[in-house]
């Protein structure tokens, strides 16, 4: 199989089905130095407006309005003011949902994959997941079973009431 760029049909489905569905995918960075290719290992899904994880939880702002679509555009912000978080948005328009890029292999963490990746939200935010973004998914042909996925609590999400026990985070096992 030759590599596959996903494109917006791939982010356009419910956000727990896309984000099952990456681990295994592989996230792409173009440079002046060339193009590094990272397998997906572990992401978070936010979906919709009940999920009080979510950034859109109270509602659309000025910060979180990418959520609201279209999918397949990337949603980059700053926490803490010092750690950048990579999200792909999915699903429909005005359904604001995103999944969160935790760790790509050899990389565990949204702010150390931001900085491996030299990703950043003034260049990325708002942008589409397409190679001329210089930052885009593609599928290259690695078969992930279902059983190497694992579901399990998000992480930092205490504040989120019952939202915070919702196996919304997807990582792959080692040597899969």
């Amino acid at each position: 199989m030759m590599n596959k760029v996903l494109g917006k049909e791939f982010f356009d489905r419910p956000t727990l089905e896309v984000a099952a569905d990456l681990p295994g995918k592989y996230l792409l960075r173009r440079t002046g130095r060339g193009e590094q290719a990272s397998m997906i290992t572990e992401v978070e899904a936010y979906d919709g407006f009940e999920d009080r994880a979510s950034h859109a939880y109270k509602g659309r702002t000025k910060r979180n309005g990418v959520m609201f679509g279209p999918a397949g555009i990337w949603y980059v912000y700053l926490i803490y003011g010092m750690h950048e978080m990579l999200n792909i948005v999915t699903g429909p328009v005005d359904y604001p949902a995103a999944i969160l890029l935790r760790g790509v292999e050899g990389v565990s963490g949204p702010g150390r994959l931001t900085r491996f990746l030299d990703i950043d939200k003034e260049r990325f935010n708002h942008r589409p997941a397409v190679p001329d973004s210089g930052l885009w998914i593609e599928d290259r042909g690695r078969v992930t079973e279902p059983a190497a996925i694992v579901r399990t609590r998000r992480i930092g999400v205490d504040y989120a009431g019952e939202w915070a026990a919702a196996e919304y985070r997807f990582l792959l096992q080692d040597g899969t």
